[in-house]
């Protein structure tokens, strides 16, 4: 189970200091214990090393006060400070205040080397002592203090760092399933050429298209926007495109298409949001399209003669106002015609002065080359969004391509 940092033990309340004494005289032992715990301290006594570290295993003190000799080494401290070698490499060491009564100058230099907070010789006064304990003890308070709050901020970091790599890992996988509801490949009908991107602004958004294959003789192609970004946009996304393949089909007029899929929307779709949509068929032969527009950036289609059509044809945005009516359009295409559709993230593209790529940006970027096929023209459009924009998306961008030939 992972602990979390608000687990973490509160700050040690102000309870009496637990000190471990330790020396191999009992006489100096009882007179410590006598003083200390006097002065309010908690005692525990020790005679030996081995004796100190079974103590320092069996529970937390706020300090250690150690003499440097013992039984092994009378005089010249060497026992002590291999004692304090091992007491350093503990975790959550307690402060360490040491006592000899064969001091020196460099004994205590080199003690304090080894992590010693002070150092008092024998015979000690005691109100100094006293007064070293206490700074000491307050010493180790504020370090372990610090210690904890480290380790919670330590804890907190790890936890952030798992949110956001489980974060990453449903958001790539968001992407991997909505990537897995567009066409993997696009149909394509003799005498024309079909091409399409998809680019979110973030990892997931709430651009859609499809291109169906109904027969042979019939083709439908269709491109969405829903209102917003990230995972809610791209969960109605996913909804709204299993709708559309439940219901579409070749002899379902669009306009009739857009009020049921409407009226699906009105009752499943939270409020704030709606759905542009463009939905239109093609009768491969007669280059008849038919097609309704809900709410959606108009459509162009690009004449061979340098004219230019919108297909606006249609009616409100999906999701809003349950019974709405739609109307729907028709055209002819002709050779060497381009019927190019779009999402708001195409023409609204800003560039640093904060102007849209717009409409007139689209045309510069698709205008009339009979020599061109779908793939190109896509190309051609999309790198003319990324050099106007600089590559910034400020909203999901997607682009639908249908090229006549010759």
């Amino acid at each position: 189970m992972t602990t979390t940092a608000q687990e973490l033990v509160e700050p040690e309340a102000r309870v009496s200091p637990k000190i471990l004494i330790a020396d191999d005289q009992p006489d100096v032992l009882e007179a410590l214990r006598l003083l200390l715990k006097s002065n309010g301290y908690e005692i525990v006594s020790a005679s030996s090393p081995a004796g100190i570290l079974s103590a320092l295993d069996s529970r937390d003190f706020d300090l250690v006060l150690m003499d440097l000799n013992y039984a092994r080494d009378t005089t010249s401290g060497r026992e002590g400070i291999e004692l304090l070698n091992r007491i350093q490499t503990r975790d959550n060491r307690p402060p360490v205040v040491v006592m000899t009564g064969w001091g020196s100058v460099g004994l205590a230099v080199e003690a304090m080397q080894h992590g010693v907070g002070d150092f008092v010789e024998k015979p000690w006064v005691n109100a100094r002592l006293l007064d070293i304990l206490e700074k000491q003890v307050a010493l180790g308070r504020q370090r372990r203090e610090a210690q904890r709050h480290a380790r919670e901020d330590e804890l907190r970091r790890i936890e952030i760092a798992e949110k956001l790599r489980w974060q990453e890992r449903e958001v790539e996988e968001a992407l991997r399933i909505q990537q897995g509801l567009l066409p993997a490949e696009i149909p394509q009908a003799a005498g024309y050429q079909i091409a399409a991107t998809w680019r979110p602004a973030r990892v997931v958004g709430g651009d859609y298209y499809d291109v169906l294959q109904f027969d042979e003789q019939t083709l439908a192609f269709c491109i969405a926007d829903v209102a917003g970004k990230g995972l809610p946009a791209a969960l109605l996304m996913s909804n709204l495109q299993a709708t559309v393949r439940g219901l579409a089909s070749s002899s379902l007029a669009p306009e009739t298409l857009c009020s049921q899929i409407n009226e699906l929307m009105c009752r499943n779709i939270t409020d704030g949001r709606f759905i542009t949509f463009f939905f239109a068929v093609l009768d491969r032969q007669s280059k008849r399209l038919r097609y309704c527009n809900a709410g959606h950036p108009a459509p162009v289609v690009i004449r061979r003669s340098a004219g230019t059509e919108r297909l606006r044809e249609g009616g409100g945005v999906l999701g809003i106002f349950p019974g709405d009516r739609f109307e729907g359009g028709e055209i002819y295409l002709e050779p060497g015609d381009r019927l190019v559709l779009f999402t708001d993230g195409v023409a609204e593209a800003h560039n640093a002065d904060g102007d849209e790529f717009g409409e007139a940006g689209l045309l510069r970027s698709s205008s009339v080359d009979g020599d061109r096929s779908a793939k190109r023209l896509l190309a051609d459009v999309m790198s003319g969004v990324d050099g106007f924009s600089s590559g910034e998306l400020e909203d999901d961008a997607t682009l639908l391509v249908v090229s006549v030939n010759d």
